[in-house]
This record gives C-alpha cells, structure tokens and sequence, in this order.
C-alpha cells in the first residue's frame, strides 16, 4: 500500500502543476467522435467526445429545434463521429474558491479543453464492443423510462445502469442529508450480487464451476460498461476479475494487494481520475473494510456489525467528506443500518427481477408494480420527513490541508485504539481533531468583507471578528424568462444553491444573525429562497413594502416554514455589534417604488468605513448627499449603486466619497454593459481603485486593528 500512496501523491502533485486543459488549434472543420458520458438537458448536448489524434474535449451543442432534440435523445451517441465546426472556449473561471471548478473537472476527466459547436454533420459510426454496449446501455434506459411507473424510473435508472439524471434535487438533498446517497451508486454491492446470481444460475442449470468463472470474467467488464463505467463500478470489477482470475491460474492474493494493484492500474490507465471525488471515495471506503477486519471480528450479533461496518467506513471517511462537501451526514451513522440491508436485500433484488420480467411479461410486471409502487412511495414519503428533524448535519466548514491530514491520522489512532479495545482513548483521539476543525472558523480576530461574484447580481457576506456576528446583503439571483418547454432544463442553475450556499458552507457559517434584501428585484434575492433553505437565518430584514413584490412573497413564504422573523427596516435603524456600528441610511418612507428604495447600509470600524447601496440610482444618492454628506465623506469601501449603472455614481457623489475602494458587483460580458464605461472613468480619473466581481471574480477585504486589505483569488491587490 506504500507504493499506492506513493502513485496517489505523485498523480495529484503532477496534475495540479501540469493541468491537462491545454487544447491543440482545432482546425475550420474537424471530426469528433463521442464517448458514452454525456447529457442532454435543456437545449443543450453536453459531454466528451475525441478528435483524431486521441484529443479528448468536452463538447457544447445547442439544439435548433425539438424535433432535433428528440432525435438525439432518442439514440445513442456513443462510437458517432461528426465533421464539425467550432471554436475552442476558455473554462469558466468558478465563482470562488469553494464553487464547482469547470478546469478542475476537465482535468479529472482527462481532457485538454471544451468546444462549442457551431455547426456538424454526420460521418459515420465506429463499430466495436464498446460502442455495442454502449446502444444496449441507452436501450435499457429508454425501456426503463417506457414500461417503469414515473416515480420509480429514476431510481431503477440509478440502481441498474447507474444513471442518476432524472433524480429531483429536493430527494435527492433528503438522501444526501441522511448520508445515503452511495447507496444509488453503481459499487462493489451492485457487482457482488450480479456476479452471485450470474454464476449460481449457471450452476444450477448444469454448467461446470470453471466454465461458469470462465463466463463470470467475460461478464463483469460488460457489466461495468453497461453500468455507466464509474470509479467506484471499475474499483468492484477490476479487484473482482483481478482476484478470480489468479484464483483460476491457480495462483494467490490478497485482497488489499488486488485493491492496490487496481488503484495503480487506473490510475496509470487516466491519471485525472485522481481528482475525481467518487475515485477517492470509493478507494478509501473500500480500504476501510479491508482493514477492519479485526474490529468486526468483535461484533456478538448482526446489528452490532452493521453500525460498526457503516461506523467504521463513515469515520476514515469524513476528512474528505468535509474536504469536498463541507459538512458531514450525523445520522447517516444510523439510518444505514436500515437502508443498507433494505437496499440490498429488497429493492435492488426487486428492480433487477421486476426489470427482466418487463421484457419477458409486462403484464405481469405492471402487477408487482401495483404492490411494490404504494410502498416505495410511503418509504420516499417517510425519507422526506426523515430529512426535516433538527441536527442532520454537522457543518463545521472546509477544514485547511493539515487540519485534514490531522483528522485522517486521528481516524487512524482511534481505528487503532479500537482493534486493541482501548475504547477511551480512540474517542480522545477522534473527538479533539474534530472540535479543533468545528471551532477553526470561529478563532479569527479579522472583520470580513466577502463580494461573491454571483454573476451579474449582489451578494455580500460580513463576518465580524471570532464570529459574533454574520450578516448577508442580498444572494444574487437569475431573471428567468419564459421559453418553450423542451428548451428549459431539467435542473436549471440556481445562484443562491451553487455558489452562495457552497461558500457560507465552506466557511463554516452555520446561523446568518441578519439577511438584508435591499429591494425585491431578481438578480438581489432569487437566491434568498435556496439559502434560506440550507442556512439557518435568525431574522431578515427588507425594505418598506417590498413584501407585495411577487419574488419577496416566495422568500416570506420559505422565512414563515422557518419561523424566521421578516422585519421592513428603513433609515434611522441602528446596531452595534463588537466595537462595528451599522446604520441604515435609506430608505426615508413607505413608499416602494424601485431601486431607489433600496436599504443602504453604512458600516463603521474604527477608521474603515464602508457604504453599501443595493440598486440605489442618481436621486437616491443625491438624498444620503442631503443628509449624510459629513459621515460619507472620504469612505474606504464603496459597493458601487445597480452595478455601475450611467443612473449611479454620479458625479457629485463620487467626489463626495472619493472611496479608496470600490466595489462593482456585475457579471462578465454582462447584457447590460455594466459597469458603464463612464462611470468607471469617474472613479479612474480621480485615481480611485475599483474592482469588478465578473472580471476579478470573489473579491474579499479584511479589515485588521492596524489597517485593511483586499485580495482577489487570495493575491493581494489593496493595502
């Protein structure tokens, strides 16, 4: 395992300093053939594809018509080459450094960049095995979705071909929050069952034991590319086939050496895979059990072995969970008990004989259907309730390198202490590295200032020193209009879902004291509704009358399924937290009328002052002139009004300021043209720093007793 270790570190030093996301000129037409790994959601065919000299790209194709579509969904396009034409694209940068990361996941799979096509036509297609499986793998899932009950396809899908895009995200966010989501991933379970049933059924019907392993070592590679190829199926198989086929040659191994050698053979085979969380995952969980042996060994009865199987494989584990993800399923410790045997012993047995008899006898399917589908539906209902009670998570944010790497040894202490029944100390050994990680985001002294790039939208995170306090402005958003129904995607993006919760998680921000919704438009508070859903909000405060608004009401809604307090705030509203004093400056009546009704906030530390104005327009500013021209004057940190909109910044407002920095939350390549060109020339012809969230991306000021700075990317860019 030494040398395991060894491939591991060398595959993830090399890649990180030798990305893999550096295509070849394509030329002006060019053939690509696909792979079996894409999707088609939306009006848009994304996935991998090959050139001709074995270059391997991710590909965009945005159809032209539903007819188009339901041809494409409709075959297999696995082994198809077509002559295309195209343009290579640079990889969205992520919006921050916990967001999902589009050059890291090129890397993990391998390929050298992504493409957008313009233009293709048909070649040919490529005959081989591969692409053979391939068209049996999308028949099945085509047969699934036509003679499966609606509720059950997505599921069956899952379990049997190992495809999970047609699960809803809120049961999926049920299963994720129980910690049982591997149980829907293609793993050794899938393939020891399948390999049971395929060899004692040629048993029984008389084939010799040799023939029988001879077959069962044809089958398992079919089945692993019928099951959709992930890490954690070629993990099962390749030990599987490794182990029998020394067995047969009548040769002996060990099966932590068979694990080892599978690791080092994939890993050789597609370093990126290195990077790829269910690889890593899949690896370590496997590792658990093999090493454990002696800890099971102890258990009296079945149960006990139970928790101490999900325990064991659940605690070596939870480093990288924490890593990745940010938080940890506490429950999943327990509930596994039930679902492992349930899973493996009812439903995936069911859906594997119901399945075959669908092609044998509907009829009599649809009738174990009409049994079976009330109570898969009571267990999702029952799933769902479950995912309600309090405590499910424990979010203590995403720990530093050597603070996992301290975790990972303490799991192994405590493994240790456990083999050996020194019982208290494996729970010293374990509790004290995971209270240091719960309380790491809690031991800085630095005041916080986070403007996330949630494209073209506000969000602004505030943490005071030693977390006493957090408040959110706004959580971005997307205007959404209406389109035909075969152009909108099954899971649409959603701001406040994949960039804003990701960072409060990665933070370790698990309770926002206050969220501001400055006004009700789109791209302030879309997100407001998915936050809210993940993060616990102690109040909320928006601006008078705004609750009429159509998006404020579907926020109030998700506060009052909280019981989280909405209070309308204008100015003269003030509080004081630590040695920080906030004040709403704006609004003065009401009266809602737009985005000069925004709340504007004035925060002040010491010297660092900072203002932060929502969509507030030229009359609004021209007012907090009136008012506040003495308090405003020589600012620190402007978060520049509707995101440098030509009706914001004006002139006198800007002289009056005269900030040393300023902040335009806007998305990049924007349809607006925001920030205006002439309004950034007002802050560049008073030799004023700016910086823009789209092109700078998450921009982060942290505020010290000796001073302040900004950083972008974690470089320093202000002092």
């Amino acid at each position: 395992m030494t040398f395991v270790m060894i491939s591991a570190l060398f595959a993830y030093f090399f890649l990180s300093t030798y990305q893999l996301t550096e295509p070849s000129p394509l030329p002006k037409t060019f053939p690509i053939t696909w792979s079996n790994d894409y999707k088609i959601n939306g009006q848009k065919l994304r996935g991998f594809a090959t050139t001709t000299n074995r270059q391997k790209l991710y590909v965009i194709y945005t159809f032209s018509s539903e007819q188009e579509k339901s041809l494409y969904e409709n075959t297999s396009l696995a082994g198809k080459t077509y002559l295309a034409r195209g343009e290579l694209v640079a990889p969205s940068p992520s919006a921050h450094a916990y967001a999902f990361s589009m050059t890291d996941y090129l890397t993990s799979k391998g390929a050298t960049g992504i493409v957008e096509i313009a233009s293709w036509r048909y070649v040919e297609k490529q005959s081989s095995i591969f692409t053979f499986l391939a068209e049996i793998r999308h028949s099945m899932k085509k047969h699934i979705e036509r003679t499966f009950p609606k509720a059950l396809v997505a599921e069956a899908q899952a379990l049997l071909i190992g495809a999970q895009d047609q699960m809803e995200g809120e049961l999926q966010r049920a299963y994720q929050k129980l910690g049982i989501t591997h149980l829907f991933a293609i793993s050794g379970l899938h393939v020891a069952l399948v390999s049971w049933l395929f060899f004692e059924g040629l048993l029984r019907i008389g084939i010799r034991k040799e023939m029988a392993t001879a077959a069962l070592l044809i089958l398992l590679p079919v089945y692993g590319v019928i099951a959709g190829g992930a890490p954690s199926v070629w993990r099962a198989v390749s030990v599987v086939e490794l182990m029998m086929l020394l067995r047969f040659l009548k040769w002996t191994l060990s099966i932590d050496d068979a694990l080892a050698i599978s690791f080092i053979g994939f890993v050789m085979l597609e370093p990126g895979v290195i990077f790829q969380i269910g690889f890593q995952l899949s690896y370590l969980a496997a590792a658990s059990l093999v090493y454990s042996g002696i800890i099971f060994k102890q258990t009296g009865n079945w149960l006990s072995r139970s928790f101490f199987v999900t325990f064991v494989c659940q605690l070596l584990v939870y480093p990288l969970l924490l890593h990745h993800f940010y938080e940890l399923s506490m429950s999943s410790f327990f509930v596994n008990i039930l679902f492992v045997p349930l899973f493996s012993f009812v439903i995936l047995p069911f859906n594997i004989v119901v399945f075959m008899l669908s092609y044998i006898s509907l009829p009599l399917a649809n009738m174990l259907f009409a049994g079976y589908e009330p109570l898969r539906n009571g267990l999702t209902h029952m799933i769902m309730e479950m995912q309600e009670l309090p405590f499910q998570l424990w979010s203590p944010g995403k720990p530093t390198i050597w603070l996992s790497c301290v975790a990972l040894l303490s799991v192994l202490a405590s493994l240790y202490y456990l083999e050996t029944r020194r019982f208290r100390k494996a729970i010293v050994a374990l509790v004290i590295p995971a209270i240091w990680i719960h309380l790491s985001p809690m031991l800085s002294n630095e005041t916080q200032i986070t403007f996330l790039n949630v494209g073209q939208g506000d969000s602004i995170v505030i943490e005071l020193p030693f977390r006493k306090a957090v408040y959110v402005i706004d959580a971005g958003g997307i205007l959404r209009f209406e389109q035909e129904q075969w152009k909108k995607a099954d899971s649409p993006y959603e701001v406040g879902k994949q960039v804003v919760v990701p960072f409060l998680k990665a933070k370790g921000i698990r309770t926002i004291d206050i969220f501001i919704a400055t006004h009700a438009d789109a791209d302030h508070i879309e997100g407001a509704e998915e936050v809210l859903q993940e993060i616990k909000m102690k109040e909320i405060h928006v601006t008078p009358s705004s609750l009429q608004q159509p998006l404020m009401q579907e926020l109030l809604l998700e506060a009052n399924k909280h019981n989280v307090p909405v209070k309308e705030k204008m100015m003269g509203t003030a509080w004081h937290s630590g040695g920080t004093n906030f004040y709403y400056l704006s609004p003065d009546d009401t009266l809602y009328e737009g985005n000069d009704d925004s709340l504007v906030l004035y925060m002040q530390q010491n010297d660092f002052t900072a203002l932060f104005t929502g969509d507030l327009e030229q009359y609004g500013e021209q007012q907090l002139i009136k008012r506040y021209g003495h308090l405003l004057a020589n600012l620190t940190l402007l978060k520049a009004g509707h995101h440098g909109s030509k009706t914001s910044s004006s002139e006198a407002f800007v002289e009056l300021l005269q900030p040393e920095l300023t902040v335009f939350s806007a998305g990049l390549h924007n349809r607006y043209g925001h920030p205006h060109e002439e309004v950034v020339q007002r802050f560049v012809s008073r030799n004023l720093a700016t910086l823009t969230t789209g092109v700078d991306g998450t921009i982060e000021i942290r505020i010290r007793a000796n001073g302040w700075s900004a950083a972008v990317n974690e470089k320093g860019l202000v002092q």
